[in-house]
């Protein structure tokens, strides 16, 4: 990290708020389970989408904003939960918010129109937008911080379990219970999931010290400590194009190529999004097993990200280039090589006091989903747009994805600029 960073990461969280290995681990699986089944909800519009699209008669922007309602519900929400999530502490923000992710999945389940689902994504989205934030703000106080780049990583490698549960496994579900019974069950999941967490997550303790009153280590109230911090700045462009492009990719686009430009069937292509979420899921675990020896070796998170981000952007270049031939296994490359900006969610996190944490990462989450829904949307605009140049449907979506490509570069580009001026 930067200097401004990597000194305000060494600010430790008071002792008796750090938990023993065997509480962490149980705290750790509790949290995960949760997001597990938030990231099932996020990404199963990709499997359903043939059967949704049939039933409701869906373009492809129709597509794209279903898909986009989820992310733009998460990022309403982010904002007022970071204030929370710092004041009141994970158990008790997860668990309210959990109370709309139950409600949104029955009215997806009951839903008649295209509005109906759309609404219920959307809420189901705010319901589910601590999953993640919640335990990473937890694990702020709770971890130290080498451990804390672990469990996050972990955290993601829960997520991609989650969206691999949405691949191939719904796609053997559907037969049987079709896809409003499919929604009943995940919300009697997430009703699990809180029974659970009100068994396992701590209580939140609010030190004295971090009252906004005073005190030498307070923290100023609301996002100005955030929005103006240099490592928030400099993230900022790639959390919001690059890393929200490639959830939008793996949460609907890559199915929908699979099917129109690869000739598959919807089988076919849930097939190949285990494929990709299943790679994810590895690549965050051997991200988990080798973070916590890169912090020791002070290898910064930014030059990581500086490093390893081109070689995403060459594949997504490929695969525009490739078009149907560019199957399951370059879109996977493509996701598994971008997960190296993941790796800025956390150093955010302890760039900042611990008593702004939960702000910082709802902030970068805002930017994040923000950028998930306006990419999934986008895309979709752009496919029907190209329609009026008398394109073939495989070439709209090929120049939809090569617009996407040239933002990352850009995005990119200025975060280059920036990590060049600290001197790397």
């Amino acid at each position: 990290m930067s200097a401004t960073a990597t000194a305000a990461a060494t600010t430790p969280a008071a002792p008796d708020d750090r938990l023993s290995a065997r509480v962490a681990v149980l705290v750790f699986l509790a949290f995960a389970l949760t997001y597990f089944f938030s990231a099932l909800m996020r990404a199963v519009t990709a499997t359903l989408s043939p059967t949704l699209s049939a039933e409701f008669d869906l373009s492809a922007s129709d597509l794209g904003l279903l898909a986009g309602g989820y992310f733009f519900g998460f990022a309403l929400t982010q904002l007022p939960m970071g204030n929370w999530l710092d004041r009141h502490g994970p158990r008790r923000v997860v668990l309210g918010f959990l109370v709309m992710a139950v409600l949104g999945c029955a009215a997806f389940a009951l839903a008649e129109s295209f509005a109906g689902l759309l609404a219920s994504r959307v809420l189901v989205g705010m319901g589910v937008s601590a999953c993640l934030m919640a335990p990473l703000t937890g694990f702020r106080r709770w971890l130290d911080p080498a451990t804390q780049l672990r469990a996050n990583s972990w955290m993601l490698m829960t997520g991609s379990l989650g969206m691999v549960a949405s691949t191939l496994p719904v796609q053997w579900l559907l037969p049987h219970i079709g896809w409003r019974g499919l929604f009943w069950a995940l919300a009697a999941a997430t009703l699990l999931c809180m029974v659970v967490l009100a068994l396992t997550a701590p209580a939140w303790r609010q030190p004295a010290e971090a009252s906004d009153a005073g005190g030498p280590d307070a923290v100023a109230p609301g996002y100005g400590i955030v929005w103006r911090h240099p490592y928030f700045q400099q993230l900022l462009p790639l959390g919001l194009v690059n890393y929200g492009g490639m959830i939008a990719v793996q949460t609907l686009w890559a199915g929908p190529w699979m099917v129109k430009l690869g000739g598959q069937t919807p089988a076919q292509a849930a097939a190949g999004l285990f494929g990709i979420n299943l790679s994810m899921l590895t690549t965050f675990w051997l991200w988990g097993l080798v973070s916590p020896h890169l912090a020791r070796r002070q290898i910064r998170p930014e030059d990581l990200i500086a490093w390893g981000q081109p070689l995403s952007l060459a594949l997504l270049l490929a695969i525009v280039l490739m078009g149907g031939q560019a199957g399951w296994v370059m879109w996977a490359l493509f996701c598994t090589t971008s997960t190296v900006v993941t790796l800025s969610q956390p150093a955010i996190g302890m760039a900042l006091p611990p008593q702004a944490a939960g702000r910082g990462l709802s902030a970068f989450n805002l930017a994040i989903f923000l950028g998930v829904f306006l990419v999934q949307w986008a895309i979709g605009l752009l496919i029907d747009a190209f329609s009026l140049t008398g394109w073939s449907e495989p070439d709209r979506f090929r120049a939809a994805i090569l617009v996407f490509a040239l933002a990352c570069v850009l995005a990119y580009a200025r975060f280059w600029r920036a990590w060049r001026r600290q001197g790397r």
